[in-house]
């Protein structure tokens, strides 16, 4: 059976080259007579391949020396917790709500001290992010928390809040999809099922400063401090997909950088915006100013229509277009790996079924 164009939110398709050097090294990586799934992560020959993976993350995303990069487990929400955990040295923190995740995130800080939503778009049903320059941030805060890009309405900020607390930022669906200036950030953290490898696997980015203040309840391996001077190794890490991290970072290094990914991605979104923007059946739910280029969301206004499409797109070989079962619709996941060519038959077929279904 041919691939298909997975337009899934995450789990997400893999680049091409990524999966097919996995194939290659599966039973014998190199010259060591084992599979990386098979390696201690304390030998050599693995943590030859953790240092190369963390060099090349620097590398792509001009992380400082003053900033620590780690690989964790338990994916981006296990950090909703450890956020508050490492940061809430006054017991207080600001919150933007600019979707699920980022309600999910303040749910849980709010187990550890007092968070402040100080903007929030959830009675809009997430269709926007809120008016930074309208938000009055707390002085005490110890963070200012951000989802930068939000998977299940399809919206992004399309700047960064003026605060004087470290910005902490989810930006699991949209790392590496564009430049970030590392340093306007305090920490950033991401799950890796987007644009970085497998399921399980979060980095986190953390300027040096501010580890060390995690409270007495937080647990080691939820402490970043403990996982920064054992180099994400206090216990087993996830190996195999801090290895497939490393080839997505030489993929990404091959065709350019997140420079020039970024400007696939911008006309990726274009060329799906565009459409929709023209389109006499399909609409798209964002508002314009704050539509995310990672994940696009759109409905006909038939729930029918809609599940017609979705199934009729799956059989073209366009699968995974439904949208999150809390607000319906489609939404087409179109990171990095997403090939120009899969937006271009999204949007042949939707051309196709619009002459069929208008």
């Amino acid at each position: 059976m041919e691939r298909v164009y997975n337009f899934s939110p995450g789990p997400s398709q893999l680049a091409l080259p990524v999966l097919e050097k996995a194939q290659k090294d599966l039973v014998c990586y190199g010259d060591t007579g084992m599979s990386v799934m098979e390696m201690s992560h304390r030998s050599k020959m693995y943590t030859d391949i953790y240092d190369k993976t963390v060099a090349d993350l620097r590398d792509l995303m001009n992380i400082p020396e003053d900033y620590d990069v780690v690989f964790l487990q338990g994916g981006a929400t296990q950090q909703f917790s450890a956020v508050p955990l490492n940061l809430m040295v006054n017991k207080k923190a600001d919150y933007i709500d600019s979707g699920n995740f980022a309600h999910l995130a303040a749910e849980e800080g709010k187990r550890y001290g007092e968070v402040n939503v100080v903007a929030s778009s959830r009675e809009d049903v997430y269709t926007y992010i809120p008016d930074l320059d309208a938000i009055k941030f707390n002085d005490d805060a110890d963070y200012v928390h951000i989802t930068q890009n939000n998977t299940i309405y399809g919206t992004r900020f399309v700047e960064l809040p003026k605060c004087k607390a470290p910005i902490v930022c989810d930006a699991s669906s949209m790392i590496l999809s564009e430049e970030m200036d590392v340093t306007k950030y305090g920490a950033i953290y991401a799950g890796a099922q987007k644009n970085i490898g497998p399921s399980g696997l979060c980095v986190l980015i953390v300027k040096h400063d501010l580890i060390g203040h995690a409270m007495d309840i937080c647990p080691k391996l939820l402490n970043w401090q403990v996982q920064v001077e054992k180099g994400s190794m206090y216990n087993t890490p996830n190996t195999w997909g801090i290895y497939l991290a490393g080839l997505t970072f030489e993929w990404l290094k091959s065709i350019g950088g997140v420079k020039a990914v970024e400007k696939v991605n911008i006309e990726k979104a274009a060329m799906m915006y565009d459409f929709l923007d023209n389109s006499k059946l399909f609409k798209a739910t964002a508002q314009p100013k704050y539509r995310s280029r990672m994940n696009v969301t759109f409905v006909t206004g038939d729930a029918d229509k809609d599940a017609a499409f979705v199934k009729a797109a799956a059989a073209e070989g366009l699968v995974n277009l439904k949208g999150h079962r809390s607000v319906g619709g489609m939404r087409a996941s179109i990171y990095n790996a997403m090939p120009i060519e899969g937006v271009q038959k999204l949007v042949a077929f939707m051309k196709k079924f619009e002459a069929e279904n208008a």
